[in-house]
């Protein structure tokens, strides 16, 4: 395989599509002064990401609205190619009853058993993003005609 890949930095809109076809993520946080990642499953709403959690460290961390990171990706290893999508911002619990409402409704039946009755948004402060493709491959192409029309 040659090395032809091509790594493009992709802007706002292109991150929030990617981050719209994929349900999990991982979440960086702190918990006992020490760097923690959990895969957790997600969705977007109002532009942050929003996960429901039992307790524990990721609910101590959005309480004290620690900043946080989160990351999701779909790669090809075979093709070498595929997309990273990263934000950064302050996590903090949802409280309000009219939100909770409002994205209880967005939620698919968490992955594991037992109650998931918080909510965190990560406010995004920061939102970068790359896509690896190879130039060479026909739906490069067709990928690159149908974002240069947005």
């Amino acid at each position: 395989m040659s090395n032809t890949h091509e790594l493009d930095v992709l802007n706002r809109r292109q991150c929030l599509d990617r981050l719209q076809s994929t349900r999990v993520g991982r979440l960086i946080f702190t918990e006992g002064a020490l760097p923690a990642v959990q895969p957790v499953n997600f969705r977007l709403w109002h532009h942050d990401v929003v996960i429901r959690v039992a307790g524990g460290g990721k609910l101590a961390a959005a309480a004290d609205h620690q900043v946080v990171a989160f990351e999701a990706d779909d790669l090809d290893q075979d093709l070498r190619s595929g997309w990273s999508v990263t934000i950064v911002g302050h996590a903090e619990p949802i409280t309000d009853i009219d939100e909770i409402v409002e994205v209880a409704g967005t939620f698919v039946t968490p992955w594991v058993t037992g109650r998931r009755d918080h909510f965190i948004r990560i406010k995004t402060e920061q939102m970068t993003g790359r896509e690896f493709r190879d130039p060479a491959s026909p739906h490069y192409h067709a990928a690159a005609v149908s974002e240069s029309a947005q």
